[in-house]
């Protein structure tokens, strides 16, 4: 994979830096933003989302560090990698960089054919990483990641929906933060995967968040079990009395998809996809997707799945 035709933000308060990253990246063909200082550089990404930012580390104001500490905690920019650019080569700062939340470390003056080297690296890991949180969204799972501090990273909409179908209370969000940090604290250095532990959620009863595995840098997989344990398949097979199968297929048919899409995201052919289908309008009494949609979205907004 190559930078062109990708948008990189470059912060430096150094006019003349500026000018030779930026020379160099537009001949490259990449359309660059540039800020000179950091505040700037966070109001450029409410507007515009690069696909990778420069960053010194040293600047007036909000330095580098605190820049980057402030994007990792925006769901929205959290992927987005950080390579910073400082004359600072001590390990302290070095492994600051790292903690919060810089892929990579550059020390002035930059080389450019290292500088288009690390920004393929990094592009197409995080490429890769987005590819799969899509294919986990469209998967219909309860998965939410974890920083080793306990942030949550980034999760699935299923798992809002869940929070919101829950009415878990807004504040609880630190509250799950410090049960997750706990957990790691003291299992990280060998958590097993496939164990488990009980979050409390207050009022809205209490969950179980099951460890999936380290998926990056600092990045810790749950899946969320609310106390129940029913998930939407399974409560839509219950209900209607459904195999396995068309539950599947009854889901993404409330999600919106086409028989071409679910026989994709089941692995069968669009003929097999309708002959399930077929047998879902006949247990729900309905004669068409639309209206075994609604009767779908009725049943797993009434509360009985998770």
């Amino acid at each position: 994979m190559t930078p062109e035709g990708d948008i990189v933000l470059v912060v430096d308060d150094s006019p003349g830096s500026l000018g030779f990253i930026t020379q160099a990246l537009e001949e490259a063909g990449v359309t660059v933003l540039v800020a000179t200082n950091g505040q700037t550089a966070l109001d450029i990404t409410e507007q515009v989302m690069p696909d990778v930012i420069l960053l010194d580390a040293v600047m007036p104001g909000l330095d580098g560090f605190e820049v980057c500490q402030r994007l990792k905690a925006s769901t929205k920019l959290a992927h987005i990698p950080v390579i910073f650019m400082t004359g600072l080569t001590e390990t302290e700062h070095l492994v600051h960089a790292l903690e919060v939340g810089g892929v990579d470390y550059l020390s002035k003056p930059i080389n450019l054919e290292e500088l288009r080297a690390r920004m393929r690296v990094h592009l197409a890991n995080a490429r890769r990483t987005q590819s799969a949180r899509l294919a986990l969204d469209a998967a219909g799972r309860h998965l939410i990641a974890f920083s080793v501090a306990g942030k949550a990273l980034w999760s699935t909409p299923q798992v809002a929906r869940l929070m919101n179908s829950a009415n878990v209370p807004d504040d609880m969000a630190t509250l799950i933060e410090d049960q997750v940090r706990l957990w790691l604290k003291t299992h990280r250095d060998n958590p097993a995967t496939g164990s488990s532990f009980t979050i409390s959620l207050r009022q809205a009863g209490s969950a179980d968040l099951v460890y999936l595995g380290t998926i990056a840098a600092n990045e810790y997989l749950f899946r969320l079990i609310s106390e129940s344990g029913v998930n939407q398949e399974e409560a839509l097979r219950q209900h209607f009395g459904l195999t396995a199968r068309e539950s599947e297929v009854l889901i993404w048919i409330a999600r919106g998809k086409s028989n071409r899409d679910i026989g994709q995201v089941l692995n069968l052919s669009p003929r097999t996809v309708n002959k399930h289908l077929e047998q879902v309008y006949i247990k729900l009494g309905v004669e068409n997707r639309a209206s075994a949609a609604v009767k779908a979205v009725h049943v797993l907004g009434s509360g009985t799945n998770n």
